[in-house]
């Protein structure tokens, strides 16, 4: 087979880099390689929003540790914001090759990694590879950009056997199958891969799919045989974790945690899921350990949220029970100030002094003073019902106090039987509008009220299922009360919207809320999830 005409020309390229003496260097370098579309700038948080707006064939991101805003924070909050094209190809470039820095980089997917300094032909050889894997997977994609993830699965069908892609095209036909919830056939296509390649990342795939079949033992042996031949495959470890929990060995999930927290630190959402199990199997002094450590880690990250402060009061709550009367009233003052710097680190989110409450609530409980506990549970119940979309008390209390919570089993997707409004399309449409405005507003009770009423007037609305979905998906974000029949009414528009006609927009918002869909909840991006549709 003839290789592949690689062309700079054509391809425009972003270049972020602090160090005035690198940009200049690496700017040069891509001059000699023909690169003529170079968009040079400094690391710092406008780059988010250069992403947002503009388009690149390659990213180069250069992360230096005494930078204020590093490009390890940026790669993430990139990633985070889904800011990472498909059809971008990002090299994340480190003068720091720590296995924490490299590792922590790897959570969020760069296509490379290339360590600082390095030389020309080094450059050439990563953007070369790069170039070609996007040339091979330009169809799929752009098809996974535009949201039809069956058009990417016929596009990835096109690649050729005989292509030296073949694998890779395989492999990502493989994610979008478990994308599609499909996870049988992304496990017979990925094994028969498997067994011919060994390749971690398709092994990583096929744990995945074992998951989603409920199949938590099978999902434990790929895992440990992936960790013995990759120690350092720290994803790996992550879904070891799911999986013994999944099977109900809480303190085997812990270890395997504290494994993969020990071998890459510096990511929050692996610490708090170490915290949440190292508290439900009351390994305390780990969980405070982990809180602690996404405390001091969000001070300069995205994942920056009050959670942390409220997991690790819950923590003296517990040590409290325990304690002598010395002991506990260094404890209880400990809560307090937790407590308190948690509200003035977050002085805008209402709900966070309502789970305050309930936690100070809880600990009166636990020391007898019933009477106390009753006035600050109902002074809770009070500021709830101020809040636009008042908490599920119980339900919350459970996770302030690190119990594991029921899953909702998800409802049935039969609507009840009611007198529907008079089909109207035209005021359908005007009741979606009026909720966008509602939502633009901040009012998202009344925002969901129209757009109820909007698909009452017209059911076939995709427009308004889909900002319902939004609207749920968020709630479901930010209040973790109610978080799982929240998710059940977000799976349930998105999936009424499939059988709608969108437009082409629509249909990128309909991937996209598919795509939140497939993440933790804890990993979706702060503020509103995208423009509401008209």
């Amino acid at each position: 087979m003839n290789p592949r005409k690689i062309t700079y020309a054509d391809k425009h390229v972003l270049l972020i880099e602090s160090s005035g003496n690198m940009r200049a260097t690496i700017v040069q370098m891509l001059r000699q390689l023909g690169v003529v579309n170079i968009k040079p700038i400094t690391v710092s948080e406008r780059v988010l929003e250069l992403l947002q707006q503009e388009r690149f064939d390659i990213i180069l991101l250069g992360h230096n540790a005494s930078d204020k805003v590093t490009g390890i924070q940026l790669l993430e909050e990139a990633r985070y914001r889904n800011y990472m094209r498909p059809t971008s190809g990002w090299i994340f470039m480190t003068s720091d090759s720590s296995q924490q820095v490299i590792l922590h980089a790897i959570d969020s997917n760069p296509d490379y990694l290339l360590t600082k300094p390095f030389t020309v032909e080094e450059l050439k050889h990563r953007i070369d590879a790069l170039i070609v894997r996007k040339q091979v997977l330009r169809q799929v994609d752009e098809a996974v950009e535009r949201g039809d993830l069956d058009e990417a699965l016929q596009a990835c069908d096109l690649i050729s056997v005989t292509d030296p892609s073949y694998d890779l095209a395989q492999r990502y036909k493989g994610r979008l199958l478990l994308c599609l919830e499909r996870p049988e056939e992304a496990l017979n296509l990925l094994q028969e891969r498997f067994w011919q390649n060994g390749e971690k990342d398709t092994g990583l795939l096929i744990a995945q799919a074992l998951l989603s079949l409920k199949q938590p033992e099978e999902a434990i042996q790929q895992l440990q045989e992936l960790i013995e031949s990759y120690p350092l495959l720290v994803p790996a470890l992550d879904l070891l974790a799911q999986a013994y929990e999944m099977h109900g060995d809480l303190e085997q999930a812990r270890e395997v945690l504290r494994e993969a927290a020990r071998k890459s630190p510096l990511g929050i959402p692996r610490q708090m899921e170490l915290g949440r199990i190292a508290t439900q199997t009351r390994a305390l002094s780990l969980a405070e350990g982990a809180y602690k450590r996404s405390i001091v880690l969000g001070r300069s990250s995205c994942y920056r949220s009050p959670e942390p402060y409220l997991r690790l009061a819950n923590i003296r709550r517990l040590e409290m029970q325990d304690a002598d009367n010395d002991r506990r009233i260094e404890l209880h003052n400990d809560l307090d100030a937790l407590l308190n710097h948690a509200e003035f680190s977050f002085p805008k989110d209402e709900s966070l002094k309502v789970k305050s409450l309930l936690v100070r609530s809880q600990v009166y409980r636990d020391l007898g003073k019933q009477v106390k506990a009753d006035g600050l549970q109902r002074e809770a119940e009070k500021r709830n019902t101020q809040l636009a979309e008042p908490l599920d008390l119980a339900r919350e209390s459970l996770l302030l106090a690190g119990d594991s919570v029921p899953v909702l089993q998800e409802q049935s997707e039969q609507t009840e039987v009611k007198t529907r409004l008079p089909y109207d399309e035209a005021l359908s449409d005007k009741m979606n509008r009026m909720a966008i405005r509602h939502y633009m507003a901040g009012k998202y009770a009344q925002a969901m009220r129209c757009l109820n009423m909007s698909i009452e007037y017209n059911p076939t609305n995709g427009s308004a299922m889909l900002n319902l979905a939004q609207l749920y998906l968020e709630v479901a974000r930010d209040q973790s009360e109610r978080r799982e029949e929240r998710l059940t009414m977000v799976r349930r528009f998105v999936k009424l919207s499939l059988r709608a006609q969108l437009s082409e927009i629509a249909k990128l918002r309909q991937h996209e809320l598919i795509g939140y869909l497939r993440q933790s909840i804890e990993t979706l991006p702060k503020g509103s999830l995208g423009v509401l549709l008209r």
